[in-house]
């Protein structure tokens, strides 16, 4: 049976680096037979949290539904039902993007998290997905995971969707040109990595 493969994309821009990056990615798992989605998440209707935390009242394994009438559901929904997930973001002020940021805080509902309860414990702790995590930067790709926090950032929400990371992808020096392109290299290893998802 083919794979599922979504990915999450958290930059602003079509036809940049994170894109450029994210699409050799899935091309490679489409050669190996992979089926895949991209979402754009400046093309869904996300809310803010409103720390209502009714997500999170309900005990259980199954992930609390949001009250929040917006495109959330259909995405996790969606993660859910795949075998493996791409989350991607460039680095913006140190971290990932705002609007990865309003993702991330919406998942609430993978914790059961009471009232009363000194803090969140999570609904599984089985990772079933497998991820690749993908941040770009104008400092050198190195530096992403020692002087930012978007690896910690993307490895979290990887983490809270239950999937383990088995690929990272740094890409620097990134902030030199409006319309900057991975290197061919870059975008082979991109490739590679996306074949081993499948």
């Amino acid at each position: 049976m083919n794979k599922k493969i979504v990915a999450i994309v958290g930059s602003y821009r079509k036809g940049g680096t994170i894109d450029a990056a994210v699409e050799a990615i899935l091309a490679g798992a489409r050669e190996k037979g992979a089926k895949t989605h991209t979402l754009y998440l400046t093309e869904q209707h996300i809310e803010f949290c409103t720390n209502c935390r009714e997500c999170g009242m309900k005990e259980g394994p199954e992930r609390g539904k949001c009250q929040q009438n917006d495109d959330l559901e259909g995405i996790l929904t969606e993660i859910e039902a795949a075998d493996a997930v791409v989350l991607a973001s460039p680095v913006n002020c140190g971290s990932v993007t705002a609007i990865f940021r309003r993702f991330m805080e919406r998942l609430l509902g993978c914790f059961y998290w009471p009232w009363g309860q000194p803090a969140p414990k999570p609904r599984s702790k089985v990772h079933t997905l497998k991820s690749i995590l993908v941040a770009s930067s104008a400092m050198p790709g190195f530096m992403i995971p020692l002087f930012t926090g978007a690896s910690t950032a993307l490895r979290r929400a990887a983490n809270i969707l239950g999937a383990k990371p088995v690929g990272t992808l740094w890409i620097g020096l990134a902030g030199g040109e409006p319309d900057h392109q991975p290197s061919a290299r870059t975008l082979r290893r991109a490739r590679r990595m996306g074949m081993k998802l499948a």
